[in-house]
């Protein structure tokens, strides 16, 4: 625990994306002994996990489109909730503040650095995201999740530290449990997720694309997949044509087991999705979602692919046919998927939560408290693992 207690203030948007990592900082904070405030907007504010010690303040904060008639508006509420924001850190005198991206998290960025309060901002994604980079040249700090982030001004590295995505606790406890045995004759456990929203294109492609693969290994397979409500009752029919025993629903409260017990992971290419396959070390075949924004998710993958820990299947190319090649490629025989879970594994940051309260506590705190400065000549890993390993730009 830290000699004095603090506050923070975090600032997201109202996704899980954006969320999750901010929840499992504000718990380490937390356990610190530090208090912590959250700046959100209505979604944010509702969205399950949010730890109950942590008030929520829902500020407007605007967006900005692609129509510029609607801009005027966005800076509107921008301002509006810049001066809400500075309210707030009268009162609850902030001794830095943090962003994790989204609109929400603007006003409140803005307000720290006209507050002269020192500011960092979290990119979850290996591209920097349009409100970070509208923020880059004002905060004090960059952390990031992956070693390499595209759209990340050169002028900007001596600001940036690589501390990886904050994952949630009963997820990182998983870390140091053993891939779950695989054997010639055993079971091959295959969990399917699409986001938080469902994706349809697994229900249409993943029943058919298992379907297609050699007998010996089709009829090992045990399947757990999350649908969208109106998928349902279609995938469970097509399975069941299969013969493939599977387990559906619309969301699993207990995602952490079922991700212990899995093989092989099924999926799209989130953040917090990689963060946690890393995490536990899941080998995994990913479909990156084609519409979003500037295709970060296709350049999320990157790292894990390049470690063997994955292969990602562009989505105007994900079939059922390219499906069974790929998982017969990673699961010919028990140690090759082993291999691919030690790759994931190894791209895992397990100390991310711990390594940004570092750095937030750097702030306002001991001069000397080791905070890696990536990018310059005189950087010196602090707190974990994850800030041991330099951005050599």
């Amino acid at each position: 625990m830290s000699a004095a207690s603090r506050h923070f203030v975090l600032a997201a948007g109202g996704t899980g994306g954006h969320l999750i990592p901010a929840f499992a900082l504000a718990r380490e904070l937390e356990r610190r002994g530090h208090h912590v405030a959250l700046i959100t907007d209505e979604r944010g504010a509702q969205l399950p996990g949010k730890p109950d010690f942590m008030p929520a303040h829902v500020l407007p904060a605007g967006r900005f489109g692609k129509n510029p008639l609607k801009w005027i508006k966005g800076v509107r509420s921008v301002l509006q909730g810049r001066r809400m924001a500075l309210r707030l850190f009268e009162s609850f005198e902030p001794t830095a503040v943090i962003g994790f991206g989204g609109y929400p998290a603007l006003p409140a960025l803005l307000a720290a650095t006209s507050a002269k309060i020192p500011s960092v901002i979290h990119e979850q994604n290996a591209v920097l995201g349009r409100v970070n980079r509208l923020l880059a040249r004002k905060v004090d700090a960059i952390a990031t999740a992956y070693p390499d982030v595209d759209r990340l001004a050169a002028k900007h590295l001596d600001k940036v530290c690589l501390v990886g995505n904050p994952v949630r606790p009963e997820v990182l406890t998983l870390r140091d449990e053993p891939y779950p045995e695989f054997t010639e004759d055993g079971l091959l456990r295959v969990l399917v997720t699409g986001g938080s929203q469902g994706a349809r294109v697994l229900s249409d492609i993943v029943p058919d694309g298992l379907a297609m693969l050699q007998p010996a290994l089709r009829s090992r397979l045990q399947v757990t997949q999350q649908c969208r409500p109106e998928d349902l009752d279609a995938v469970r029919q097509r399975y069941a044509s299969h013969d493939i025993p599977a387990e559906l629903g619309t969301y699993f409260e207990d995602m952490a087991t079922r991700l212990a017990d899995a093989h092989l992971f099924i999926g799209r290419a989130g953040a917090s999705t990689i963060a946690e396959l890393t995490a536990v070390g899941r080998p995994a075949i990913l479909i990156p979602l084609p519409i979003a924004t500037d295709d970060h998710q296709a350049v999320n993958v990157r790292e894990m692919v390049a470690a063997g820990g994955a292969r990602s299947i562009r989505q105007h190319k994900f079939t059922g046919k390219e499906l069974a090649k790929q998982i017969q490629a990673m699961a010919q025989n028990p140690g090759t998927l082993a291999n691919a879970a030690h790759g994931a594994w190894n791209c895992g940051r397990p100390n991310a939560a711990k390594d940004l309260a570092d750095l937030l506590e750097s702030f306002g705190g001991d001069a000397l408290m080791d905070v890696i400065r990536v990018g310059g000549s005189e950087a010196k890993p602090a707190g974990g693992e994850a800030l041991a390993r330099d951005l050599d730009r």
